[in-house]
This record gives structure tokens, C-alpha cells and sequence, in this order.
């Protein structure tokens, strides 16, 4: 059997695209050899400073909330935390329509075995530094055009390749997983490709 290798992916709960992203990334760890680790960085410190509309304003403010307590728990807990509380808050946020605040943080940490008192580090701003830190090393290789889902993986010729996405709905599964991951590395790993987009004609299918 070959070895795993290291991907890893860089998510703010909030977003619904970056929750897709994830769930297919689970499945590709499925048929491919890869193990995935999951890391966050923040919408809200992406958007410092930048005009924006009230709505997303007040998205951006409740949004420091859930990533702090990430970072809590992965410095309480390790690494391997992050990934079962970003299962555990996704599905409260995005597949139960629950909202943002200290009753979902606390549940969402009970969902992932871990002490729901930690639900209080949403308004600890000593964890700034430290989610600016993860923050920062997701975004550096891709820059701040881009939001989230950030992936970094080593590419097809084993060089380290780094990007935003893929945004993609509803996740893959199986093979056809795989098949994107194996296209999207191709991709990536090509020297000088920076971009291939097309709208948005559906919103986030999480089925």
C-alpha cells in the first residue's frame, strides 16, 4: 500500500461552499491515499477594513465566534480536534439551519466528545493572535483574492501546490471524487495556471 500523503485544508465554519469542499475531501481520503487535516482561517480577518454590506457586516462579526472556538479546541485537544468539531458545527450550521451562538457552540463541541465549556472562547479575543497565525499560513501561497476553501497538497510531481477551491455542489462521492481530486491536482500542478471559473447557477446542495 502506498503511503498517505498530507492535505490539508483551510475553512471558516460559516461558509457553505467550504463545507461541500470538506465532505468531498472526506470521500476522496475514501479511495485515494491521502489523509486530510483540517486547519481554520476567518472570513472576518479576511474582510478587516473592507467596504462591505450590512448584512455580510453582521455575518463578519457573529463569524469570529466559531473559529475562535476552533482554535480553542485545538489548542486544548491537537490538531485532530479541529477536524471532528468541524463536522459537528457544519452539520448544526449548515444542514440544521441552527444559529450562530453559544447554544450551538457548546452542542457542537458535545457532538465532538469535546468539553462544550470551551463554547466561552467565542469571545476570547487572546485567540486572535493565533487564529491570525493559521490564517495566515492558509491564505500566503494564494493570496487575499480568494476566501475559503484554501487547499494545500503536494502536486502531481510532488512539488507542494496550494489553492482556493474547488467550489463544487453537490460533493462528489466515490470514484467520481476521486476523479475530480486527480483533475484538480493536474490543474494546480500545472506552472503558471492561475484560473477556471464559471457562475454560480445553484445554491449549496448538502445531500
Amino acid at each position: 500500500m502506498n503511503e498517505r500523503v498530507a492535505v490539508d485544508m483551510w475553512f471558516d465554519p460559516i461558509c457553505p461552499w467550504a463545507w461541500i469542499t470538506s465532505r468531498w475531501l472526506l470521500e476522496v481520503e475514501r479511495v485515494r491515499e491521502v489523509e486530510v487535516r483540517f486547519h481554520v482561517m476567518s472570513l472576518s480577518v479576511l474582510n478587516e477594513g473592507r467596504e462591505l454590506p450590512e448584512q455580510y457586516q453582521e455575518l463578519m462579526r457573529t463569524g469570529w465566534g466559531p473559529v475562535r472556538v476552533c482554535v480553542a479546541a485545538q489548542q486544548r485537544y491537537g490538531s485532530d480536534a479541529v477536524g471532528k468539531l468541524y463536522t459537528a458545527l457544519g452539520t448544526r450550521i449548515h444542514l440544521g439551519k441552527e444559529q450562530l451562538g453559544p447554544e450551538l457552540f457548546a452542542a457542537a463541541l458535545t457532538d465532538a466528545g469535546l468539553d462544550p465549556e470551551l463554547a466561552a472562547a467565542a469571545e476570547d479575543t487572546g485567540l486572535d493572535p493565533a487564529l491570525r497565525e493559521s490564517h495566515e499560513a492558509g491564505m500566503r501561497p494564494v493570496g487575499t483574492e480568494v476566501g475559503t476553501p484554501v487547499i494545500h497538497a503536494p502536486g502531481p510531481d510532488g512539488r507542494p501546490v496550494a489553492f482556493f477551491g474547488p467550489v463544487v455542489t453537490p460533493a462528489p462521492k466515490g470514484e467520481a471524487a476521486g476523479r475530480l481530486w486527480d483533475g484538480v491536482l493536474l490543474v494546480a500542478g500545472t506552472p503558471g495556471f492561475f484560473e477556471l471559473k464559471r457562475s454560480r447557477n445553484v445554491d449549496p446542495i448538502f445531500t
